[in-house]
């Protein structure tokens, strides 16, 4: 059949079945197309979106798996690494004093530097500064001696049971040696303790990040 001299309007819609061979199949492959487009995107498209949704998904359900699974099989070896921090947070912890030894520990500080010699000049703790689970105790302080003798007395510090650090420390010339021996200095310095905070102080300080 030559479909150049096919004429719609002699086609009868009416009587499909009677017609020849080629316009039954071209009718056919078109309702075809039509039926796979239509179902494309109102039915697969939607499908192929959402198994790309689920397919991603289940790549980051798989990364999850495979951590916690290299957790669980290192469980043991955590369990002690947890015990071994546990165990230097409370020897740190221990070396924190509670705010009724405080007062002792600055005793300690001007002992230190009175045993090495040193003639303090000024000694004055400043306002505690609250930190997570502890405060921190600044101390201005201003002590005459020779240089040697500073040396003993950080050192000395250093080796109190309790945390105690000098820092952003100057040392220059005594301008009045009167008080003291020919070639006396004067350092000056900021040093730090710092104690533990009891219960009601953390929840107090917990209060007022709220």
């Amino acid at each position: 059949m030559d479909l150049q001299n096919i004429d719609l309007n002699d086609i009868d819609f009416s009587n499909v079945g009677n017609w020849a061979t080629l316009p039954k199949a071209l009718t056919i492959l078109l309702v075809c197309v039509v039926l796979l487009i239509a179902g494309y995107f109102l039915d697969t498209r939607d499908q192929i979106a959402n198994l790309e949704t689920i397919e991603k998904k289940e790549s980051e359900l798989k990364q999850l798996y495979e951590l916690k699974q290299a957790k669980a099989a290192n469980l043991d070896s955590y369990k002690t690494q947890l015990q071994d921090i546990e165990k230097t947070f409370g020897s740190l912890l221990s070396q924190l004093p509670s705010k009724t030894e405080v007062a002792d520990l600055l005793t300690d500080i001007t002992q230190t530097g009175l045993s090495n010699g040193l003639e303090f000049e000024f000694f004055k703790p400043q306002a505690e500064n609250p930190k997570e689970f502890y405060a921190e105790l600044p101390i201005e302080l201003k002590v005459r001696g020779q240089y040697h003798e500073f040396g003993k007395f950080m050192s000395s510090v250093s080796s109190l049971p309790r945390i105690v650090t000098i820092n952003s420390f100057t040392i220059g010339k005594a301008k009045d040696n009167k008080k003291g021996k020919a070639g006396d200095l004067i350092l000056e310095a900021n040093a730090y303790t710092y104690r533990y905070l009891d219960e009601k102080e953390l929840d107090k300080l917990s209060g007022k990040k709220k």
